[in-house]
């Protein structure tokens, strides 16, 4: 099977596939946007769970550029990464680094737990300010370098909430390869 990256308009928390990644934030606790969304349609085991990581890890259970996994809850999936993006300052306090981090470790996750199928959200481009065409490139970037180097035949969905994020996101694949 090949792999296949896919670029949709619509809600994460409505996305069929093995794993849903939150923009989550280090706290784990919830909040506002993709990560409030995803704590509210999945219900309070995925906080329950949240709240057993950050016993075992402490006050900052999941820095930015790391990622750790729980299950899904009430979602149509079977889990949920949450990873945490960098705030955008200036582009130079690692901000790139961190961000390719996200993908990678979610990736990495993913496969380790058998996923055949990912949905991603537009990490870092609310809240945190991060320049959405410069997330959108490091995110497409980082899932084709995943999947040419591991072979997986793993389908990967950008899930973009805004009409023009979905348009950036399929002008970018298509001009980058």
């Amino acid at each position: 099977m090949r792999s296949r990256i896919t670029v949709v308009h619509g809600d994460i928390t409505k996305q069929a596939v093995d794993v849903i990644v939150n923009a989550a934030k280090s706290s784990l606790l919830g909040g506002g946007g993709v990560d409030g969304a995803i704590h509210r349609a999945g219900g309070p085991s995925i906080l329950a769970e949240c709240l057993a990581i950050r016993q075992k890890k402490g006050d900052c259970p999941c820095p930015p550029g790391e990622a750790v996994i729980t299950t899904a809850g009430n979602l149509p999936a079977k889990y949920v990464i949450h990873t945490v993006g960098p705030i955008w300052n200036d582009g130079k306090q690692c901000e790139p680094e961190l961000l390719r981090a996200c993908y990678r470790k979610s990736l990495d996750l993913a496969v380790k737990n058998g996923a055949r199928s990912i949905a991603f959200p537009n990490i870092s481009t609310g809240a945190f300010r991060y320049p959405k065409e410069r997330a959108a490139a490091i995110a497409i970037h980082e899932v084709r370098s995943f999947l040419s180097i591991n072979h997986m035949s793993l389908e990967v969905r950008f899930v973009c909430y805004e009409a023009e994020q979905m348009e950036l996101y399929l002008t970018l694949i298509k001009g980058e390869y």
